[in-house]
């Protein structure tokens, strides 16, 4: 190992630029050995949503998600506000069934009923679609692809060395070392997986959006995140496809078909970019630590990167030093 470094993380994704970040805080010198080059657009954390709603995700997500999303959402307040938008979440209903919305209240804490008044309070580009949903005012949003670039700049700036189109096995390290390479990490995590997440850019000039609108459907459920410049990011398919990691017909279809539900005005959109990435994924779904010597393997953050990174590498961390690596 290069004695220079006091630590050696391999993978530039979202979680390893957050262990980074936070090695770096604690006085550690640190190097970042990333396979892809410096622009960061071949992983999946180039293609999230970057929502950060941990009562949101309650719904479907292991409790534990809840709990480490609750403690990210802190962490990404005190370190990077200046990414951050808090404005919330709006989740919506399908009109012809309101038991969704039903069990999103039995399923979920920290929101509020929000009527046909107060859902276009909230967005008023919304009047006379929607006639009632559920806030979450305690939630907010990134977008990754200002995120990613920032965070290499402030790392850098800090004294953390970068090595790009870089290969390292974690073992060769030859000393304390995170293990942040996603699927990649395939060879020594035998039952990780692949779940492929498709999304869509869109572009219109007759919309605004103030924070991201969930629209529940029994099988079709989708995001919608304003970015900058009229662009909204579409997004939350989840397929099981065997390492396949391409936009189907079919999934572009339902997202498009639901985001013309949100509002029609999506109808007439400027589609920009149709992109799909495959999230490493446990067979329980939940974010798993396991520490083999100096390694510590940080995966399975599935489809909640954004929202478990910070967390997840401040836990990392700990176990480095001889902490536990069980979440719970």
């Amino acid at each position: 190992m290069d004695t220079n470094y006091d630590l050696t993380i391999v993978g530039a994704g979202i979680a390893g630029l957050w262990c980074a970040w936070l090695a770096r805080r604690s006085g550690m010198a640190v190097r970042v050995v990333e396979r892809g080059s410096e622009a960061l657009t071949a992983g999946c954390s180039w293609r999230a949503g970057g929502m950060l709603a941990p009562e949101v995700e309650a719904e479907t997500a292991e409790p534990v998600v809840t709990v480490l999303g609750r403690r990210s959402l802190a962490l990404w307040q005190a370190h990077f506000p200046q990414l951050v938008t808090m404005q919330g979440t709006l989740l919506l209903p399908p009109r012809r069934d309101p038991a969704q919305l039903n069990r999103f209240r039995r399923q979920t804490e920290g929101w509020e009923e929000a009527d046909a008044d107060r859902v276009v309070a909230l967005e008023p580009v919304l009047e006379g679609h929607h006639g009632r949903g559920l806030y979450y005012p305690v939630e907010g949003h990134v977008d990754p692809r200002a995120v990613l670039p920032a965070m290499v700049a402030a790392l850098q700036a800090d004294g953390v060395t970068f090595e790009w189109e870089a290969a390292l096995a974690p073992e060769a390290a030859g000393g304390p070392c995170l293990d942040c390479r996603g699927l990649d990490a395939a060879d020594a995590l035998p039952d990780l997986r692949g779940v492929k997440g498709e999304m869509l850019l869109i572009r219109t000039p007759d919309l605004a959006l103030a924070r991201p609108v969930r629209l529940l459907h029994p099988r079709h459920p989708i995001y919608v995140v304003p970015r900058e410049g009229n662009v909204f990011m579409i997004g939350a398919t989840t397929v099981e496809s065997g390492g396949r990691a391409g936009v189907t017909v079919r999934g572009a279809g339902e997202l498009l078909t639901q985001a013309y539900a949100v509002h029609p005005a999506f109808g007439e959109a400027e589609v920009l970019e149709m992109n799909a990435g495959l999230r490493p994924a446990f067979p329980d779904n939940r974010p798993r630590l396991s520490r083999r010597g100096a390694v510590v393997h940080v995966n399975g953050l599935y489809r909640h990167g954004y929202l478990l990174a910070p967390a997840m590498a401040e836990r990392a961390l700990a176990a480095l030093q001889g902490g536990p690596v069980e979440l719970e």
